[in-house]
C-alpha cells in the first residue's frame, strides 16, 4: 500500500457486491444510461453451476414446481414481504430477458425464460427445477425428456464429477444411457482440473482432439454429455465447432464447485462492463460507507492505494453470510458495513430446527435486511436508513433462497427493481432497454471517471 491521495470517481450509482446480485445490477444500470461503479470482493459466482432459478421448489414442503410464474403469483399474496413478492411477475420476466440478452451478446448464450421451468442436470446424477441454462447445457434437459440414448463422458484423472454414479443415478429414468472414459488430450497422465481442460479447449488443436475422443467414446450414439469444460470465453464458439467436428449434439454438466460455469460468468461480467462504461474494482471490498444529503462515500483500497466513489444512490448486494453481507456473532447477526438492523430468529437457540432434515428448515435461513417497497433498507426506527442506499439480492429477510431454489430470482428481480428506484431518485436516465436488452448511455458527461 502506498501512500499517494486517494484516486477519487464519481459516479451516479455504486452497487457493492460482486455477486449476480450485484453484476446484475451493473447490466440494468448501464443499460438505463447510469454511470456506475461495482466493488466487491470474488464473491459466490464461482461455486453456482450457471443456471438461472426463479423458484424451483416451495418452502415448508419442498414440493417441486414447474411453472415458476404462477408460483411466484401465489408467493406475492401468500407472502408480500419476500423478496420476489415485491416484484410484479412483468418486471421479473423482463428482468431475466434482458440479463440473460446481455450475457448472450457477449459470447455466454442462455435458453429465454420460458413458461415452465426445465428439468437441468446435476454432477451426481439428479435433477433440479430451473429457468434458464447456458446453451452449452440446453441439450442435456432435451434428451433426459426424450430419454434420448445418451453417452455420459468423463475424463482420466478429473475429481468432482463421476460418469458412472451419474448413470447410476440416473439411469432408471433414462433408458439408454451409458458412460465412458477418455484421456484429455495434451495433458499429462494424473489429476486434471475443470478450469485447465476449459482453457485448453480455446486451443484449435486440442478441440480437433477433442473431437476425435468424443466420437469415438459416442460409439453409435449421437448425444454426448461432458463436464462444463467447454471453453472459459466465447464457450458458444467452442461447443459449436465441437458439435461441428464431431457430428454429435454435446452438453455440458456442471461439475462440483468451484466450476468451470460460475469462473466463466464472473470472467465474463468482469470483462464486459467495463466496455459498457462500468468502472470495475474487483477483488477489493468497501471499507467504510457514509451518506450526507447530497449522495454517499465509499472507500476501499487496492495495490496501489486508496480509493474512493463519491455516488448518489448505492445498493448494497453484499449476499449472506458467505460473501460477507451478514455476519454471526455469538449475540446474533449484524450487517457489517453500515450496522442496518438483521431480521433474525429472537435467539440463537432459534437458529436451528430439532433435525437438519426438517421439511420446513430453518429460521436462520430467511434471516436478513428489512427493506420497503422501494427496496431502501430500514433502520432500527422502522424508517429507510437513506433515500440514497437499496438492497438487492438474498441479503433481504423472509426468504430461503436455498431451500426454494430461487437465488438467481431473487437477485435479478430485487437488482433490476433496486436500479429502477434508484434511476428515479438520480434524475432523468435513457429510456429503458427494449427485450434484447440494448441500452444507451445517458450522455458523455455520465461516464465515470477520476475527480
Amino acid at each position: 500500500m502506498t501512500n499517494e491521495p486517494a484516486r477519487q470517481f464519481a459516479v451516479d450509482l455504486a452497487v457493492i457486491g460482486t455477486g449476480i446480485a450485484g453484476f446484475a445490477a451493473a447490466v440494468f444500470a448501464a443499460n438505463r444510461g447510469l454511470a456506475t461503479a461495482i466493488a466487491g470482493n470474488t464473491g459466490a459466482l464461482a461455486y453456482t453451476t450457471g443456471y438461472l432459478d426463479l423458484l424451483g421448489r416451495r418452502d415448508g414442503g419442498g414440493e417441486a414446481i414447474d411453472d415458476p410464474w404462477q408460483a411466484q403469483a401465489a408467493l406475492s399474496e401468500a407472502e408480500p414481504r419476500h423478496p420476489l413478492g415485491r416484484v410484479p411477475v412483468a418486471d421479473i420476466r423482463d428482468g431475466f430477458t434482458e440479463f440473460t440478452a446481455f450475457l448472450g451478446r457477449h459470447g455466454l448464450a442462455y435458453t429465454a425464460p420460458g413458461e415452465r421451468n426445465l428439468l437441468a442436470l446435476t454432477p451426481v446424477g439428479t435433477c433440479k427445477r430451473t429457468l434458464c441454462v447456458p446453451a452449452t447445457m440446453a441439450s442435456g434437459p432435451r434428451a433426459l425428456a426424450s430419454r434420448t440414448p445418451s453417452v455420459i463422458v468423463d475424463v482420466e484423472g478429473l475429481k468432482g464429477f463421476s460418469g458412472r454414479e451419474f448413470v447410476a443415478n440416473l439411469g432408471p429414468r433414462w433408458p439408454g444411457l451409458a458412460t465412458r472414459r477418455i484421456a484429455f488430450p495434451g495433458l499429462p497422465r494424473g489429476e486434471v482440473y475443470p478450469e485447465v481442460m476449459a482453457r485448453a479447449l480455446e486451443v484449435p488443436a486440442t478441440r480437433r482432439a477433442f473431437a476425435d475422443a468424443l466420437r469415438e467414446a459416442a460409439g453409435g450414439v449421437t448425444s454426448v454429455g461432458v463436464p462444463a469444460i467447454l471453453g472459459m470465453y466465447r464457450p458458444d464458439d467452442v461447443h459449436g465447432e465441437l458439435e461441428r467436428l464431431s457430428g454429435l449434439t454435446i452438453f455440458e454438466i456442471p461439475t462440483m464447485p468451484p466450476a468451470v460455469p460460475g469462473v466463466r460468468l464472473r470472467e465474463l461480467l468482469e470483462q464486459a462492463l467495463p466496455r459498457q462504461g462500468v468502472t470495475l474494482i474487483p477483488q477489493q471490498k468497501v471499507t467504510a460507507l457514509k451518506f450526507d444529503q447530497t449522495g454517499a462515500v465509499l472507500d476501499l483500497a487496492d495495490a496501489y492505494g486508496a480509493i474512493r466513489v463519491r455516488a448518489a444512490a448505492v445498493i448494497l448486494a453484499t449476499g449472506r453470510f458467505l460473501s460477507g453481507g451478514l455476519v454471526a456473532r455469538r449475540d446474533g447477526i449484524v450487517e457489517p458495513l453500515v450496522d442496518l438492523p438483521v431480521t433474525q430468529p429472537p435467539s440463537r437457540a432459534d437458529w436451528y430446527g430439532e433435525r437438519y432434515t426438517d421439511p420446513r428448515g430453518h429460521p436462520v435461513h430467511r434471516a436478513g435486511l428489512e427493506v420497503d417497497d422501494e427496496l431502501r433498507p430500514l433502520g432500527r426506527d422502522g424508517r429507510p436508513h437513506s433515500e440514497r442506499l437499496f438492497a438487492a439480492g438474498v441479503n433481504l429477510a423472509h426468504q430461503d433462497w436455498i431451500r426454494s431454489r430461487s437465488g438467481a430470482g431473487i437477485a435479478i428481480a430485487t437488482a433490476r427493481r433496486a436500479v429502477a428506484a434508484a434511476a428515479r431518485l438520480v434524475g432523468p436516465v435513457a429510456p429503458a432497454v427494449g427485450a434484447d436488452g440494448q441500452g444507451v448511455r445517458r450522455d458523455a458527461n455520465a461516464t465515470p471517471g477520476a475527480v
